[in-house]
């Protein structure tokens, strides 16, 4: 093991990664000296920031930015600010990048960033001082062609808006610029969107799951865990497809009505109080325990929340005959592996959740053109690629891994096109 290496190799969400990878490797026979390749990003730079905070006084921060694979194209993946961030976690989710938008068909290799700090405590001013140099160290390492970082825990627009600025002052080429990031606001070339992307996107998969084993989605039961970004545009748009949504949830708890509830006005009660436990409709029952709704009698199950939900214990509880992964990793490999015994069809993660880089592309694919898109050309054009997207890996699943639960499927489809674009290429 390299000192390169030993940045990353005990941490423990980096160890996960890795075993998903060797057992998608295991599937398609690749040889370990492929894996030994693929286990690694293909640089990881660490930056130290400096910024003077409100009190005078100056604090050091450190980041990362973690370039895993590059054989489909320029590494794409969001930056995060989190006190818990480590450079293990950002190699991970690197890697899950490159797996991620290779199923997703576009032509990005993987990336992710992230700085260790709590964004709660820092001031607007404090923020931006951050941002603005952490994206200035990273200027030589990224850029429209070569890295697209995007907003992901705790960053949003207005960060990107930041590193957008700071990149075009110090490349001198505003235009060229441009699609250094995704995600941007609205008038710097962003798409809103991109706002509701995701969430979309879990939504789309959903649909297109329930067509080929429920008969369509108009009229089946959903339940959605957690009503944050993600579960509450994907039940709003299961809802205008004739899906019957009725149980969504937060961390305060759940509501439930078998009849249907009205989710724009979930929406609204959410926006207005902080939680859904707070809307008040006939028929609706209210429970503080959120993790109930996973067992409700329902036809489609999206867990939107946070991961680790669906487990061993709780597995055999779970009555929905679809499940669409809003959140990253809300269903535990053992239970993943009951649900497929059961003959539950679980959209995996790396599938369902890939509507926001999806969206990503077409707005940068725009900023290089030069040109603006208007928010319906860009959810048309999001659909019609998640939707031939899913039932191509459903196809491939049925055809040639159907012994295996869909994720495995979905992670050995993903893997066997990153191999075969390095063997093309003479990497490998």
């Amino acid at each position: 093991m390299s000192e390169y290496a030993t940045l990353y190799e005990n941490d423990p969400v980096y160890q996960m990664a890795v075993k998903q990878l060797k057992e998608a490797a295991s599937i398609l026979g690749l040889p370990d000296e492929y894996v030994e390749v693929l286990r690694h990003p293909e640089k990881l730079v660490q930056v130290k920031i400096a910024v003077k905070r409100d009190n005078g006084k100056v604090e050091t921060y450190v980041g990362w930015r973690s370039q895993h694979n590059s054989a489909l194209g320029p590494y794409k993946g969001g930056i995060r600010y989190s006190p818990n961030a480590t450079a293990g976690e950002t190699v991970a989710l690197s890697m899950w990048m490159t797996w991620k938008n290779s199923l997703a068909g576009i032509p990005y290799g993987g990336g992710k960033g992230a700085v260790r700090v709590d964004p709660k405590t820092l001031s607007q001013r404090e923020l931006e001082e951050l941002s603005r140099k952490y994206f200035a160290a990273l200027a030589k390492d990224v850029g429209p062609d070569l890295d697209i970082p995007a907003p992901d825990v705790y960053t949003n627009p207005q960060v990107m808006a930041w590193y957008y600025d700071e990149y075009a002052k110090i490349t001198g080429q505003p235009s060229y610029a441009w699609g250094v990031v995704t995600a941007k606001p609205v008038d710097l070339g962003g798409l809103y969107a991109r706002v509701v992307s995701t969430g979309y996107g879990v939504a789309l998969t959903a649909r297109e799951a329930a067509k080929r084993v429920l008969g369509g989605v108009e009229g089946k039961t959903v339940a959605v865990h957690g009503f944050g970004n993600v579960g509450m545009y994907a039940a709003k748009y299961l809802a205008e497809w004739g899906a019957i949504v009725v149980a969504v949830s937060d961390s305060q708890g759940y509501i439930y009505n078998p009849k249907g509830l009205n989710i724009n006005e979930v929406i609204e009660v959410k926006n207005k109080t902080g939680s859904v436990i707070n809307y008040k409709g006939e028929g609706v029952k209210v429970s503080k325990n959120h993790m109930e709704l996973l067992e409700l009698p329902v036809d489609i199950l999206v867990p939107a929340a946070i991961e680790n939900v669906i487990t061993a214990e709780n597995v055999h509880r779970v009555k929905a005959k679809v499940i669409s992964e809003g959140a990253n990793g809300p269903t535990t490999p053992e239970a993943d592996r009951i649900l497929h015994e059961k003959g539950v069809v679980v959209v995996p993660d790396i599938l369902a959740n890939a509507g926001g880089v999806t969206m990503s592309w077409i707005e940068w694919s725009h900023n290089r053109m030069g040109c603006f898109l208007t928010d319906q050309e860009a959810l048309d054009r999001l659909d019609k690629m998640m939707s031939q997207n899913f039932n191509r890996v459903f196809d491939e699943w049925q055809k040639k891994y159907s012994q295996y639960p869909m994720r495995m499927a979905a992670y050995a489809i993903a893997v066997d096109r990153v191999v075969r674009a390095m063997k093309l290429r003479g990497w490998i």
